[in-house]
């Protein structure tokens, strides 16, 4: 109960909170207002509670899409707890039972009925009134959605489940996961739309895992940064006591003086290191520096907040 009790206690906690409602609302909002009218499939779990629903309605059977899709997640949250670890399955749960009920709210604030147009394909109803139009909106909001859960070591819940296990125990980079995942569940859509339909929610499925695995590079893009300079000390304590970053120093010698130097490396965000260039400039100090963007870090990245305080204690 303790530990609970510390984890509602942090900012951390309510940060994360923020950004998966917000995130859940804008996955809500892609499904509602794209998806639902058109029943347009692309490999998410709403496309296949979409079918699902649709397949019960064929046999007499009334199931409403936030009930199909909450009993789906509930499968798939009991395997994101045993086989991807406890904090992506506490969070998975949160976002996962609330993409329900978020699209009652949207159906609430604004049914989708009020603003669709006419299908142009098929003569359905649509938001956009062309499928391609649904697909691109869908996509660009449920990605950045994905993105954004990824990157706090969560999910919208459904096929990122299996995205995330996917990606986990094969080692395939997270948008591939997603189209792996999201194209057998794109498949089920023979049973409620045709051939053409259900090729632009494989392309759509295809897509989203592109999509996703650029937002997930941007959000995560750091800055390598080498930096040769006489007044190397001056520079490893800027970018350790202000940047609160770790560095790495190497002895180098010089392809055209032969001099012996030092030559300092370390990983910046871009904030962090535009005050480090800012640092450099105002000082005039004499550097070479070098910079390429890294869109993957492991290690002790995240121990941000635990190496500040490691470093007070030293102090």
């Amino acid at each position: 109960m303790n530990k609970i009790l510390n984890i509602l206690a942090t900012k951390k906690f309510w940060i994360e909170l923020v950004i998966m409602t917000v995130g859940m609302f804008i996955t809500a909002c892609a499904v509602y207002y794209f998806l639902v009218p058109s029943k347009l499939i692309i490999g998410t779990i709403s496309g296949l509670s979409i079918v699902l629903t649709n397949i019960f309605a064929q046999i007499g059977i009334n199931i409403s899409l936030s009930v199909c899709i909450m009993v789906i997640n509930a499968i798939l949250l009991i395997l994101a707890w045993l086989l991807i670890g406890h904090e992506f399955g506490a969070k998975t749960i949160y976002t996962a039972m609330i993409l329900g009920p978020m699209t009652d709210v949207c159906k609430w604030l604004l049914p989708w009925e009020k603003i669709a147009n006419t299908n142009i394909v098929t003569g359905s109803p649509s938001v956009m009134g062309d499928p391609w139009l649904d697909l691109c909106c869908f996509v660009l909001l449920l990605s950045a959605a994905q993105a954004l859960m990824f990157s706090i070591n969560a999910s919208t819940g459904g096929l990122d489940i299996l995205a995330k296990i996917v990606n986990k125990y094969l080692h395939f980079d997270i948008g591939t996961s997603v189209s792996i995942a999201g194209a057998v569940i794109c498949c089920t859509a023979f049973f409620i739309n045709d051939f053409r339909m259900v090729v632009i929610g494989l392309i759509g499925t295809w897509i989203n895992g592109l999509v996703v695995d650029y937002f997930t590079a941007s959000l995560n893009n750091k800055k390598r940064v080498c930096i040769v300079s006489k007044d190397y000390d001056r520079l490893r304590r800027f970018i350790i006591d202000e940047l609160q970053r770790g560095c790495t120093m190497y002895e180098v010698i010089g392809g055209y003086t032969n001099e012996k130097s030092i030559e300092l490396e370390t990983l910046l965000n871009k904030d962090e290191f535009s005050k480090l260039m800012d640092y450099i400039n105002k000082n005039e100090i004499n550097a070479f520096t070098t910079a390429g963007n890294v869109s993957e870090v492991y290690g002790f990245w995240n121990k941000h907040k635990k190496k500040s305080k490691l470093h007070a204690e030293q102090r």
